[in-house]
């Protein structure tokens, strides 16, 4: 292995929207993200809107808040 061409490698924070808080290694020393392992809808089972441009709004308008409330039910 080459001396001097590989990147630092520390200690890095990443830290979720939600709060979570995850101490790993990587080459930056702090990671913001929007979604982890504990606010996933995949992993926590529970259903979560994550509007982008305006999606939701745009499905609502169309659907109605009717049509996600009688698909939550079954």
């Amino acid at each position: 292995m080459k001396k001097g061409i590989h990147p630092k490698y520390d200690k890095c924070i990443i830290t979720c929207a939600c709060g979570n808080v995850i101490e790993t290694r990587s080459t930056k020393p702090e990671i913001r993200v929007e979604i982890c392992s504990k606010c996933h809808p995949f992993f926590t089972g529970k259903q979560k809107l994550v509007d982008s441009a305006g999606r939701v709004e745009k499905f609502q308008k169309k659907f109605g808040q009717d049509y996600l409330d009688k698909k939550s039910k079954g």
